[in-house]
């Protein structure tokens, strides 16, 4: 199920949904998943009681484990209307194009993909399934850039605040 409390131009409840199954397919994803695309305000707020962060973030995950939900649920994802818009015109491209970036990140994090912990396993899954999928630039490429030495990296100037995650 898709949910859109926000409107967001070029993307349609039944665009989204045919986007969100192939998505889960080409992630080996089984189980449904509800999408929610909600003001920035909305979805800072479950970050603020689902992960104890009080920040703007552009995506979150909720695994059905999390909440007790199971039995061929994969799990929620909520996105932020207004942090995708920002870091869409940031980047040169749509916001529907960012929501489904922010879709496949979501998915992966559902499928067991964990980019603060895997040494670039989510990375390299997030960029194969961008290009099957058509996609801009993922996610995890544009915060982390090319490979540095630890310490170098500079913080990019894009709201993504703390980065999402998985509850």
């Amino acid at each position: 199920m898709v949910i859109l409390e926000e409107k967001v131009a070029g993307l349609s409840v039944p665009t989204l949904e045919r986007f969100v199954r192939k998505a889960r397919y080409a992630a080996g994803l089984r189980g449904s998943v509800n999408v929610l695309i909600a003001s920035g305000d909305g979805v800072r707020e479950l970050n603020r009681e689902f992960r104890r962060r009080n920040k703007d973030t552009d995506v979150l995950s909720f695994p059905p484990g999390s909440y007790g939900r199971k039995g061929g649920f994969a799990g929620d994802i909520a996105i932020s209307a207004e942090v995708a818009a920002e870091n869409a015109e940031g980047l040169g491209h749509s916001t529907a194009q960012e929501i489904k970036v922010l879709v496949l990140h979501g998915i992966l994090h559902l499928a067991g993909y964990d980019h603060e912990r895997d040494n670039g396993r989510m990375a390299r899954k997030e960029a194969e399934l961008r290009q099957v999928l058509r996609l801009p630039e993922s996610l995890i490429e544009r915060v982390q850039g090319p490979r540095k030495p630890r310490g170098s990296r500079k913080k990019q100037g894009r709201r993504r605040a703390d980065g999402g995650g998985s509850v």
